[in-house]
């Protein structure tokens, strides 16, 4: 299910007529999806720009062309040799201001065409490393050849990329091979409501699950 698949769900369920939402959710990925309503469609740019908190897996040893589980496996390595402590220097290494060189299989434009798109013809295109920043990036669990890691940075990082870069600094690649988003700005996957319940509940039960406009910061 896409983000906007949500979105029309509950659109036609619940017959609404503006019905939006605050940043999708790569396919594989789960967690935290802002769903915005009525007047607070308008704050779609808004939350997008905010910062997001997430947990991920990092598996060692496999890096793919999408630098995630979803692609295609390009190469296969030994990783049991790598250590914690290696890992977690890789990570401490990736905190605070990098230019970071967005994946091939992305959203991203180039001359008006989405990049995956021509990944998937096996092109190749320059692009521009954009400013991301790392506030924290913390070791969770160590069970090699999976990382289990809490990530909270900038709009725009992607984080199968941050792993993609650890495994080729240690030498064995690596891939994003599960990613939950836990948090946009203020709001926490905590106090989220799972689609199913919002569907089988009413339009009244719904309008008490809206956190109001004024109540949403980017902090």
């Amino acid at each position: 299910m896409t983000s906007h698949d949500v979105v029309d769900k509950l659109r036609y369920h619940f017959r609404l007529r503006k019905v939006g939402h605050g940043g999708t959710l790569d396919p594989m990925a789960t967690g935290l999806l802002i769903i915005l309503l009525g007047k607070g469609t308008k704050l779609s740019q808004r939350i997008m720009g905010t910062d997001k908190e997430y947990d991920g897996v990092m598996r060692l040893g496999i890096a793919t062309d999408s630098q995630d589980a979803d692609g295609e496996v390009l190469e296969e390595k030994d990783a049991s040799a790598v250590t914690r402590e290696q890992v977690l220097e890789e990570m401490n290494q990736r905190r605070g201001d990098q230019m970071q060189m967005p994946p091939m299989v992305s959203a991203i434009k180039k001359d008006g065409v989405p990049l995956y798109k021509m990944a998937r013809k096996g092109q190749t295109v320059e692009r521009e490393p954009r400013l991301i920043h790392v506030y924290r990036f913390d070791l969770l669990d160590y069970n090699n050849p999976d990382i289990t890691f809490s990530l909270k940075c900038t709009k725009g990082t992607y984080v199968r990329t941050l792993c993609h870069d650890i495994g080729e600094s240690l030498g064995c690649g690596a891939h994003l091979a599960a990613l939950r988003r836990t948090g946009i700005g203020n709001l926490h996957v905590d106090h989220a409501t799972p689609l199913d319940t919002l569907l089988a509940g009413t339009v009244e039960e719904l309008g008490e699950k809206v956190v109001p406009i004024y109540a949403f910061s980017a902090e």
